[in-house]
């Protein structure tokens, strides 16, 4: 270390930025040195020289030892994401629970002295959406749907007394209507065991919760999970059945299938006799009807198994859309093996 020209011996201490640090053998300037972290040391490249020990490593550490039962990388330095569905603090120490007795009697003690009952609650209901929400191959976005809706009925001490599953199956259909992926009441009930009826008292009964608390955000600005200012009142139609039961039944031409089904669709709900039906039938027979307008027919049974619903139903809305066939069918879609005369025909 070389002492600056400049320097003061009789003055308070400064850090002087003129001082350099050079290797004593070789002094090179300017010094060719190395920090080796690894041993904590400062050599010279040049000679060899250690010049320093002991080096402190400035750098992030990035380094630590949450996975390493996994062989696996953490690059976390400040633990797991905080869960914006729970309130509180949300760090905990859990005792394990093993074979001995008494492990399991200190796993038993500590769990009910530390456990809150409204939280643990709360997570038996959100572990139980992400479960059946994982069944149904549903996004993430329909799972905390679901999750946030389940908070504001726990909050706010709303469906007391109805189980617990009959409000997670209510919760988890008003959420696939809000993120457009509609469910029937009846695939509902094949996932979760519930009642179509029970589910749909619940289903009316959380619409006009949830439009109530809508109304009171509004009126108090509020934001956060406590509210629901996105929420509306939607409706299944048959146009949003026929894309997932096209997919389904596995068409050759699917895209085109889905489309055109689609906007038969939306132009049969016009007609009164249509639009008074239910949409899984109706989703059913423009189903039948372009597969067998595009040159790849069907049997109205498979496609009838796969909406749920009766063979008969489903040959009763395709009388209705035969006698439309005219006014559904355009003109620029009889392309590419497309004809009328494909279509089965229903005797009067």
């Amino acid at each position: 270390m070389f002492p600056s020209a400049n320097a003061d011996p009789n003055g308070a201490y400064k850090e002087d930025l003129n001082n350099i640090l050079c290797c004593p053998d070789c002094r090179e300037i300017p010094p060719n040195l190395v920090e080796e972290f690894s041993s904590g040391d400062m050599v010279c490249q040049s000679c060899g020289v250690v010049v320093g020990s002991r080096i402190i490593d400035n750098r992030s550490e990035w380094r630590t030892f949450a996975n390493d039962d996994q062989n696996g990388d953490d690059p976390s330095r400040v633990g797991g994401p905080q869960d914006e569905f729970i309130e509180g603090q949300q760090l905990a120490t859990t005792v394990a629970f093993s074979e001995t007795k008494a492990h399991k009697a200190l796993s038993r003690t500590q769990n009910n002295a530390s456990s809150d009952k409204s939280q643990k609650n709360l997570m038996q209901g959100y572990k139980e959406i992400v479960s059946l929400c994982e069944a149904i191959n549903m996004g993430q976005n329909v799972s905390n749907a679901a999750k946030h809706i389940f908070k504001l009925v726990d909050k706010h001490k709303f469906l007391r007394g109805k189980p617990q599953e009959v409000i997670i199956a209510g919760c988890i259909f008003v959420a696939c209507r809000q993120n457009n992926v509609p469910r029937t009441f009846r695939e509902i009930f094949n996932l979760t065991n519930v009642g179509k009826k029970e589910v749909g008292r619940v289903f009316k009964q959380l619409q006009q919760f949830l439009q109530k608390i809508r109304d009171e955000d509004v009126m108090e600005a509020s934001t956060g999970l406590d509210t629901v200012t996105s929420y509306e009142n939607t409706t299944t139609s048959a146009a949003d059945l026929c894309g997932r039961y096209v997919s389904q039944l596995g068409f050759k031409q699917q895209q085109r299938i889905t489309n055109l089904a689609r906007a038969i669709a939306i132009e049969g709900q016009k007609d009164v006799r249509i639009g008074g039906r239910s949409p899984l039938s109706v989703a059913a027979a423009c189903i039948y009807l372009v597969c067998h307008l595009v040159g790849e027919p069907r049997s109205s049974q498979p496609i009838a198994l796969q909406a749920g619903v009766s063979d008969g139903t489903v040959k009763t809305a395709y009388k209705i859309l035969y006698s439309l066939r005219d006014k559904l069918i355009k003109e620029e879609w009889l392309t590419d093996g497309a004809s009328m005369d494909n279509i089965p025909v229903v005797q009067a």
